[in-house]
């Protein structure tokens, strides 16, 4: 990269550095695993020696944190579509199930942000629509690290919690429904044609925090590109300008996602469509009442440790999908 003329092509110089940032985590992951393993064989060494309980104990820990490395690494090895490195553009909106709904929203947001930042990712809140009552009835996040779209791509769909509803004075169960959608961020090297007579463009004033100036001047903005009727809104920066930069970011994003999808689905390969987002489709349900189990119904990997997936503890799950999106694509070429 430092050798003369290198930047002559911007395009080819940042395809490289792309490529380099992604070898360089990858190796790093990698030297972390075998220091971690060097430190479990002294701990297990110093334990058997001087029969230290505690020692035992911290050996049988970095043996689990170990074991979860390698699952990542096993994952990270099936991520080799071309978008696969690229951040993410996730969106998430509630939908039957009322207040309880809003509150799965603003759950699932957790979720994913707690993700991200045990994989180190940074999170971005993009727009953000607050329930009437209690949680969210819609938010776009940017995630900014090496393969978060890859690794994300498996959670677009619906969601199903049910509970015993904490807005419900009867302490009855309920069901409530949340949407998510996962787009790559499209960079500069990736051209999406957008024809400004295909958008609409309202402005309105933003609502929940943000200060008086977000809330007194109509900052926030909707785009709805007609031919298909995608509609993004950002209302999180105080610029109009900046809020429509944003949205039309997303757009670009959710438009080069369906262009994806369509090739995909002409090659009869296994994605994420529109279809499976239906209500009715959910992917992975979370149960809380009267048992306690996330089931993901397409692979079958589940777990009665509720709090902890909702804590983002979701790498059995994307482990899980590529595995099982991997088999898929794998039968059908032999088919």
């Amino acid at each position: 990269m430092s050798r003369p003329g290198f930047w002559d092509d911007p395009e080819q110089a940042r395809a490289v550095s792309r490529e380099r940032t992604a070898l360089e985590q990858a190796l790093g992951r990698h030297r972390r695993l075998v220091s971690a393993l060097e430190d479990a064989e002294v701990l297990l060494e110093l334990a058997s020696e001087e029969q230290d309980p505690a020692a035992a104990r911290e050996v049988k820990e970095s043996l689990a944190e170990l074991e979860a490395g390698v699952s990542q690494m096993e994952a990270a090895r099936l991520l080799s579509g071309p978008d696969d490195a690229r951040g993410a553009i996730v969106a998430i909106n509630a939908g039957a199930g009322g207040t309880d709904a809003q509150d799965w929203a603003e759950m699932l947001l957790r979720q994913y942000t707690r993700y991200a930042e045990r994989q180190g990712w940074e999170v971005k809140v993009l727009d953000l629509q607050e329930g009437e009552e209690a949680g969210i009835k819609s938010a776009t996040i940017e995630v900014n690290g090496y393969q978060a779209y890859g690794l994300l791509k498996g959670e677009a769909g619906v969601h199903r919690l049910v509970r015993i509803s904490p807005f419900d004075a009867a302490h009855r169960r309920h069901t409530a429904f949340a949407s998510v959608y996962v787009s790559p961020q499209v960079e500069d090297d990736i051209e999406i044609e957008i024809n400004e007579a295909d958008l609409r463009i309202d402005t309105f004033r933003a609502s929940g925090a943000g200060g008086q100036h977000v809330n007194k001047t109509s900052s926030a903005v909707r785009i709805t590109h007609l031919p298909t009727g995608v509609v993004v809104q950002c209302q999180n920066e105080k610029s109009q300008h900046r809020n429509k930069e944003i949205a039309l970011k997303v757009l670009r994003a959710r438009l080069y996602e369906m262009e994806l999808a369509k090739r995909e689905a002409e090659k009869r390969q296994i994605h994420q469509s529109h279809q499976e987002i239906a209500w009715g489709s959910q992917i992975r349900s979370y149960v809380m009442a009267p048992y306690r189990l996330v089931k993901d119904h397409r692979t079958g990997v589940e777990t009665g440790n509720v709090d902890a997936v909702l804590d983002g503890e979701l790498d059995r799950f994307v482990q899980g999908y590529l595995l099982w999106r991997a088999q898929q694509e794998e039968d059908s070429r032999r088919t």
